[in-house]
């Protein structure tokens, strides 16, 4: 699991969603003859290429995170790195291809099936008669059991991370020859296509000691296309040679290098022609599309982007004037200022000139990004809640936030189980329904959360979000930072990792504001229109609406006094400024929010005959500034716009503007903050603060936005990376979050463990496996249980579906979009970079020979 990377199957086995009343599961497999599973949401791009146009030889250098801190993929530190190694020196019964179904690997395995089913079930698995270990013993019997009684789960003395599946074979013997073996099951498992791939050698698997630390740095036997050669600590690399008693297509490579580079630190890793090969974030891909559109232009053509792009001509012959002027102080400042941009400028460009030989691959990982909801305790243990909540989502709207920018389809996910185009997949949400703020508002009134009633003040502070997360009220320091404007880092980051969309910085966003410590730390902002008053100029709050600064103005959404109307659907709480937009919509939207906020409220206030919050005096000076910053700057009107609860250039009756007392609030808008027994309903949404992670804190905003739309208050919460899950997901100290699993092609096996009912343990604890949402029920797990013990593949499907439409009804976890993959390529690499769902073939990547070009990859 993963808020920002996820690792493959035996990675995730490592570590480590309607109406009340009835469950309407919407029709499912077998009823229809379209198959549900549809085809892969985006193809794989990797510059497939038949193995005559590859030249032999060469070494590709891949980036990973980290150096493996075990070689062994069933121990509990195993990661993608250790898959990778796993791939291409050891055997896999089966491997996945681009639609993430498995498929019989020939060069293991001849043949595999069910023999028998009763009294117990047998498989037959026949090995391929070429297959030999790396010393030369052939791959037989003696390796699967080895394997199966170190990962059953009976011998504690072997750390394994999980023995699921191995714990359901009774025995494990040889069949007719050496090349049969013959699995018999205690119980019937229908994934029996999960089990021994990674195969190790009965040398690693065959005691304790060796399984424990035998295989953590070194794999003296092996049996793929590629064969270890060294893992070096000081160089941070894993280096694979070819293995010369393959029995398969040689590899085209004679090396293949992993090598250990920092996200932040890839983009001068290719630069510098340290990696050719390497997974991406959005903000790297963007400079290398630019870098291949500047091709063309030749290596002494100015570029248009980076440091110097901002250096205009005025700006330029102002410098010079300072740098040559009398004022020595200045000169000299200036001097050494355009040294260091001088020289920004030229390291850009030659990182520029030297990505242009790679190309950005993309595709959709095997993974989705999802909403947690944890049910354990406070308002969302109540399901009519939790629904509301997702009842409020467009998760339409979310995705494309993510995915439109990066030019991938923008499609939601269906199911928690599986994603389109693998064998499980059906589209389940139906049993949950889409979004629906009239039903969202309906369901939270049926919970009891109702809109202006009495909040009562709490007298000590609320329970932050986990371990060391500090709150601060939304007009405190850390919100004002939050507004401030980018040219700093924001708009730097306006492409985001997953994607661009909403800057994360931008403080004015309607529903919540958030902020992230200078050192690092926890921190938290509290959204809503009730925090109104906590602004450091919020003079006429509802509260103080009776005081003699009361001029005969409100707040649209805010006219909360004693004696008012009753709440309903058509009174609103003020969202502080619209939602943060794309640049160019930005600075369109400014202009929009001069015009209409004084031009439109000059011509209200004539037709109706009332007094203007906007002075004659404040409103030249305002057009003074207006001219002075010109079209589409942020200046003063941006300022405004971020200025929580005044924002005095919005859009007449909008939430949030000034309007004459009386103006009507939007009826689109909730009514107001919702309360129960007192209480404001108020979620605690924690998301990480790295630099890796803008696109979940874009999303995250988002959805507080969408939330306070049906009364749901957010407390936004950014926390290190490196607490987020430990301190946070796991620990349970959160409602809302956002993080992502990786999609199995063995559902009823990997899944259960996600979604299955916690249950209490010896200790008192709660025993939630990984199911961090702590929501589950009895039917899920039953279906699950049938799901994993029928061996009819259509029928083990269906209930998997099934399982499914519980899961999504429960809404415990809301998918909201398959997580995208970027990956960049030299331009001459073939048959690698953005896999989707398919494991690599390692021996048929390579470089291109001169003149060769590579196939036309299929489309998404």
């Amino acid at each position: 699991m993963s808020h920002d990377g996820v690792g493959p199957r035996a990675v995730m086995r490592s570590v480590a969603f309607l109406t009340a009343g009835v469950l309407a599961v919407p029709a499912l497999a077998g009823c229809s003859e379209k198959d549900p599973a549809g085809k892969p949401t985006a193809g794989q791009e990797i510059a497939p290429a038949e193995r005559g146009q590859i030249a032999d030889g060469g070494t590709l250098r891949w980036a990973v995170d980290a150096l493996p801190e075990t070689l062994n993929a069933f121990q509990a530190d195993a990661d993608a790195a250790t898959s990778k190694v796993a791939g291409a020196v050891l055997p896999s019964m089966y491997r996945l291809d681009a639609n993430g179904r498995p498929q019989r690997n020939p060069d293991y395995l001849e043949s595999a099936k069910v023999v028998d089913r009763e009294p117990r079930q047998v498989v037959l698995y026949k090995l391929n008669q070429q297959a030999v270990w790396s010393d030369g013993r052939e791959i037989g019997a003696a390796d699967f059991a080895a394997q199966w009684r170190a990962l059953s789960g009976k011998d504690t003395a072997f750390w394994t991370a999980r023995n699921a599946g191995y714990d359901r074979i009774e025995k494990i013997e040889r069949g007719a020859n050496d090349l049969e073996v013959r699995v018999t099951f205690s119980k019937p498992y229908a994934d029996w296509q999960s089990l021994f791939s990674p195969l190790y050698p009965k040398d690693v698997m065959g005691t304790p000691d060796a399984f424990n630390d035998g295989a953590r740095r070194k794999l003296k036997v092996t049996a793929g296309p590629f064969a270890l050669d060294t893992v070096d600590k000081d160089s941070g690399e894993v280096r694979l040679k070819r293995n010369p008693r393959w029995w398969g297509r040689p590899a085209k490579l004679s090396e293949l290098v992993l090598r250990a580079v920092p996200r932040d630190k890839r983009t001068a890793a290719l630069a510098e022609g340290k990696v050719d090969l390497a997974e991406i974030g959005s903000s790297e891909a963007h400079r290398i599309t630019l870098a291949a559109r500047d091709k063309g232009k030749g290596n002494g053509a100015p570029l248009a982007h980076g440091p110097g792009a901002a250096l205009t001509l005025g700006k330029s012959l102002r410098s010079w004037a300072i740098a040559h002027g009398s004022d020595e102080e200045a000169a000299d400042e200036e001097i050494l200022a355009r040294k260091k941009r001088g020289k920004a400028v030229a390291k850009y460009a030659d990182e520029q000139s030297s990505l242009r030989g790679f190309e950005v691959r993309k595709s959709l990982e095997p993974a989705f990004t999802q909403l947690a909801l944890n049910g354990e305790e406070g308002p969302l243990a109540d399901e009519r809640v939790r629904r509301a909540v997702a009842r409020a989502l467009d998760r339409e709207e979310l995705a494309r936030v993510v995915l439109k920018p990066l030019g991938l389809p923008a499609e939601p996910v269906g199911s928690h189980l599986a994603l389109s185009g693998q064998q499980a997949y059906a589209d389940n949400s139906g049993a949950l329904g889409g979004q629906d703020t009239k039903e969202a508002r309906a369901l939270l009134a049926d919970a009891g959360w109702v809109s202006g009633g009495p909040v009562k003040e709490e007298q000590k502070e609320k329970k932050a979000a986990g371990a060391g997360a500090s709150k601060e009220p939304a007009g405190s320091e850390a919100s004002e930072a939050s507004q401030t404007p980018a040219g700093s880092d924001s708009d730097a980051d306006s492409d985001t990792d997953e994607g661009s969309g909403s800057s994360e910085d931008s403080g004015s966003s309607g529903s919540s504001s958030t902020s992230d410590g200078s050192d690092g730390s926890d921190s938290s902002t509290t959204s809503g229109s009730s925090d109104s008053s906590n602004s450091s100029d919020s003079s006429s709050s509802s509260d103080s609406s009776d005081s003699s600064g009361d001029d005969g103005t409100y707040i649209v959404g805010e006219d909360g006094k004693p004696g008012d109307d009753k709440p309903g659907e058509n009174r609103a709480p003020a969202l502080l400024v619209p939602a943060p937009l794309a640049e160019l919509q930005r600075v369109a939207l400014l202009d929009q929010a001069y015009v209409l906020g004084v031009h439109s409220q000059a011509e209200k206030a004539q037709k109706a005959g009332k007094k203007q919050r906007i002075g004659k005096k404040q409103q030249a000076e305002t057009e003074n500034q207006r001219k002075k910053d010109g079209p589409g700057t942020s200046g003063k009107v941006e300022k405004n716009l971020a200025h929580e609860g005044r924002t005095q250039f919005q859009h007449g009756g909008a939430p949030g503007a000034y309007a004459p007392k009386g103006t009507a609030a939007p009826g689109r808008v909730a009514a107001g903050p919702l309360a129960k027994n007192g209480k404001p309903l108020t979620l605690r949404f924690v998301l990480p603060s790295g630099p890796g992670s803008q696109s979940l804190r874009a999303v995250g905003e988002r959805i507080a936005r969408m939330l306070e739309g049906i009364g749901i208050r957010t407390e936004i919460s950014k926390v290190a990376d490196e607490s987020y899950f430990k301190d946070h997901i796991a620990s349970g100290q959160y409602d809302l979050a956002l993080y992502s699993w990786p999609a199995s092609a063995f559902p009823a096996t990997d899944a259960r463990p996600i979604y299955s009912k916690p249950v209490p343990a010896a200790d008192g604890s709660l025993n939630v496996e990984q199911n961090y949402t702590r929501v589950g029920t009895d039917q899920v797990d039953q279906l699950f249980d049938q799901a994993i013990a029928e061996l009819d593949p259509g029928e083990s499907r269906s209930l998997v579906r099934k399982a499914d439409a519980r899961i999504w009804a429960a809404a415990g976890s809301i998918p909201l979009y398959q997580r995208p993959q970027l990956t960049a390529a030299r331009t001459n690499l073939a048959n690698a970079g953005a896999f989707g769902f398919q494991t690599p073939l390692y021996e048929d990547m390579g470089f291109l020979k001169k003149g060769a070009k590579p196939q036309v990859s299929p489309s998404s």
